[in-house]
């Protein structure tokens, strides 16, 4: 059963988050494929530049990535001294874990 993201996320026990996105029927993100022949290597730019234009603006830094043919994993680091400059408060414990603004 599905857990909701307050009780995944511990910023106590580690700052760092090891996320993945990936195609679904064999499709592909970059590369050529080679059942069609066609070429989508032109995306590997796009999908870097989106993946570090993000992670300025939600205030988490990249630790680590790789952008591949069918799939890119991320690592994370969820910098709390970051997060306080840009406004943005980092809970401690249970709901108020999750990262909101503070007003």
């Amino acid at each position: 059963m599905p857990k909701p993201r307050y009780a995944q996320i511990s910023l106590e026990a580690t700052p760092y988050y090891h996320c993945v996105s990936r195609c679904v029927r064999r499709a592909f993100l970059c590369g050529s494929d080679q059942a069609s022949g066609n070429s989508y290597e032109h995306r590997r730019h796009w999908i870097e530049d989106k993946l570090l234009e993000l992670a300025d603006i939600f205030a988490l830094n990249i630790a680590a990535y790789a952008i591949m043919s069918n799939h890119y994993p991320v690592v994370f680091y969820v910098d709390r001294e970051e997060a306080a400059r840009a406004g943005i408060k980092v809970g401690s414990k249970g709901r108020d874990q999750r990262v909101r603004l503070v007003d």
